[in-house]
């Protein structure tokens, strides 16, 4: 059964969000590869396996740059929340090599 709620928009009412059972579950992904162009953004959302040569691709979601600096600075805004909250979260190992495993 469908669940909905209201959430309210910056330009307006709010506006009613309706959520499948299948898509409530969610989908894990520990793997991350972005691509772009002029005009969008594609992102990936895998998960892969210790082990395994290859990720497999649970999720696609393409958005436009306008779009996708405004998740950019939601995301921020909730991990400076949940930091707030829970403590600085902790990256092990090197930025950078942290990066390059997660697809970016």
């Amino acid at each position: 059964m469908p669940q909905e709620e209201n959430r309210p928009t910056p330009q307006g009412p709010p506006v009613q969000i309706e959520i499948g059972e299948k898509e409530s579950e969610g989908v894990y992904s520990n793997f991350v590869l972005i691509a772009h162009s002029a005009s969008e953004f594609i992102i990936d959302f895998a998960r892969i396996l210790p082990g395994l040569p290859k990720a497999k691709v649970f999720s696609r979601i393409v958005m436009t740059p306008q779009h996708s600096l405004l998740l950019h600075n939601a995301l921020a805004d909730n991990i400076k929340k949940y930091e707030d909250r829970f403590g600085k979260i902790k990256l092990h190992g090197k930025e950078e090599e942290l990066a390059r495993g997660m697809g970016f």
